[in-house]
């Protein structure tokens, strides 16, 4: 029986793209749901995993964008429920949102083009997240960011402009500030819809041989993360330890 995934797209240029066809490489089977659109599940019952993709709202515009409080709930069910969950960029954002975490405009001003980022300690004893290299490629493009981790959150990759680049919430959770979804034809769109956010990035970062350059990194290193987060999913990776475990006794 294959891996059951809900995918909640909250914004229509902003696609699972590479990451779903991982995803569907290792054995699951997306459901797909456009917010705003489509109707978002209200529980995660039926599902395996939960992914949350990125998009160009804030995490907070619930006036403009309804439908952000029913998928901020949703995450929020699906982490206290143990359900395998990342969050990309925006859905990175969300995730920290709805666990505690504070997300504000980027303190730095926006944040585009592909940049490196390194993990901490803890990445390295994580299982979808030990196996990375010490500095891997990601693709940035995003205004907000996620000011303060929730308190229990487990910092996982940082940088020096943005700290809370990958976190874990519990044992199964994970969010990414950064994008690992990304083609070079996704990205040429977000340049001609955003250009305020492509023009902070440095010079040539979207020509056409770098955007190939960089997504054939992130296919080698990020194909296999997607895949470990199915096996996750699908209950044949053993999640991470419980963080609150051997904590002293008040």
């Amino acid at each position: 029986m294959s891996t059951q995934i809900l995918v909640v797209q909250p914004d229509d240029n902003v696609p699972a793209g590479a990451l779903g066809e991982w995803l569907e490489e290792a054995g699951a089977e997306l459901d797909v749901r456009l917010a705003g659109t489509d109707e978002v599940p209200a529980t995660v019952d039926g599902y395996d995993a939960v992914v949350c993709l990125g998009g160009g709202m804030n995490a907070f515009a619930d006036e403009a964008y309804p439908w952000l409080s029913t998928v901020r709930r949703l995450l929020s069910t699906a982490v206290g429920g143990g359900v395998a969950t990342l969050g990309v960029c925006l859905g990175g954002q969300l995730l920290a949102a709805a666990t505690g975490g504070v997300v504000r405009a980027g303190a730095h001003g926006p944040e585009a083009g592909p940049k490196l980022v390194s993990k901490k300690d803890a990445a390295w004893t994580d299982p979808l997240f030990a196996e990375l290299p010490l500095m891997p490629d990601v693709l940035e493009f995003h205004r907000d960011a996620i000011e303060m981790l929730p308190g229990e959150a487990t910092l996982l990759a940082s940088t020096p402009l943005y700290p809370h680049q990958a976190f874990r919430i519990g044992r199964r959770a994970y969010g990414l500030q950064f994008h690992i979804e990304t083609t070079p034809d996704i990205v040429d769109t977000w340049v001609a819809r955003s250009p305020d956010v492509a023009g902070v990035a440095k010079p040539g970062a979207f020509d056409a041989e770098t955007l190939d350059r960089v997504h054939a990194d992130i296919d080698e290193t990020w194909r296999p993360f997607a895949h470990r987060f199915v096996a996750l999913a699908a209950g044949t990776v053993r999640p991470a330890d419980d963080p609150r475990r051997g904590l002293p006794l008040a």
